[in-house]
């Protein structure tokens, strides 16, 4: 082989096996092209798959918002318009009612309310009221808090057993314990506590309890320990603890607990009827079935509707202050 042959054979070689310098750059722009079309197509398949994820979700919600905005305009309609009737059926005379029950009142009968008050007495049965469900709010309260926190707290033998028969109070319906509640009022012994305040305000803290118990360990459950343990090192004792340190950091739970048991006691009737059958101590519930009933024979159809305000005026007043502590009581055990 001569000297001109081995010169020409490295570029043979480099014509049969590798790329021209033209093809070496043609090749990167044609491998960014590619690079390109398959990153494009990644990134808008992506990004159709995701808006279109998300479109779907917003369309989900928007539905569902719908609905449930419905079911509340449905709800507050049923609440509402039966209380509005009774609001301007009570400024109604009784033959205004009968003739044009949805019409709104054209004159203002004030008597109503008086006749109500003083006439068919739902001025006593209102301080019955309130002396049995203050009492009875106060003592549920004071024992339910603290039957919690040494539940919540402290671990002992018997601990879980004790929460479980609050637990298990609620469970028994109120029917069931009427009749072994009016003999042991009754036999009690000293005094029968058959038609007596202290008599029904105990049966209502008995009958309060169990949820009491149950939703205030849940509670006391998620505040923190160490503040407690603090006071102690401190050299508070259990009872300082509780009643200056843990009992203020639970006031948002004691207050939506304590508008519950306020608005069962308050609205009672079977417990009272039963137990409670002395005209002068009779409660606003009583009352109202009292009037209700003598409505065949006086026709004053004015003066219950009245009276019905008068029993739900309360209610509706406290709720409507303490709406946000209740919400918020509800609401701390989840953020916490």
């Amino acid at each position: 082989m001569t000297t001109d042959e081995i010169q020409d054979e490295p570029a043979a070689v480099t014509k049969q096996g590798s790329p021209t310098p033209a093809e070496t750059t043609r090749r990167p722009g044609a491998a960014a092209g590619r690079t390109g079309g398959r990153t494009g197509g990644r990134t808008g398949g992506r990004t159709g798959g995701r808006t279109g994820g998300r479109s779907g979700r917003a369309a989900e919600g928007g539905v569902l918002n719908v609905f449930s905005h419905g079911i509340l305009v449905v709800w507050a309609l049923m609440v509402g318009v039966p209380l509005l009737w009774v609001l301007w059926s009570a400024f109604k005379d009784s033959n205004g009612i009968l003739t044009d029950p949805w019409g709104l009142p054209t004159v203002l009968h004030w008597e109503n309310w008086s006749n109500a008050w003083d006439d068919a007495n739902m001025g006593q049965y209102f301080v019955n009221t309130a002396i049995v469900v203050g009492g009875s709010v106060v003592g549920t309260m004071v024992l339910g808090s603290m039957a919690a926190y040494v539940l919540a707290r402290f671990t002992f033998p018997g601990n879980r057993f004790i929460y479980y028969l609050f637990v298990a109070g609620m469970s028994f319906p109120v029917f069931m314990l009427v009749i072994p509640l009016f003999f042991v009022l009754r036999d009690f012994p000293g005094s029968s506590l058959l038609a007596t305040y202290h008599g029904l305000i105990l049966v209502y803290i008995a009958y309060s309890l169990p949820f009491t118990v149950f939703f205030m360990t849940a509670f006391f459950r998620t505040l923190p320990a160490s503040v407690a343990e603090a006071a102690m090192i401190d050299g508070a004792s259990h009872t300082r603890t509780f009643f200056q340190v843990m009992l203020p950091m639970a006031k948002p739970g004691l207050i939506s607990i304590g508008i519950f048991n306020f608005l069962g006691q308050w609205n009672q009737y079977l417990l009272p009827m039963v137990l409670n059958q002395q005209e002068d101590k009779y409660v606003l519930t009583q009352g109202l079935a009292m009037i209700a009933l003598q409505q065949g024979y006086e026709n004053d159809w004015g003066a219950l509707m009245a009276g019905m305000m008068i029993a739900m005026l309360p209610v509706l007043v406290v709720y409507s202050i303490f709406q946000r502590q209740v919400q918020s009581g509800l609401t701390a055990g989840a953020l916490k």
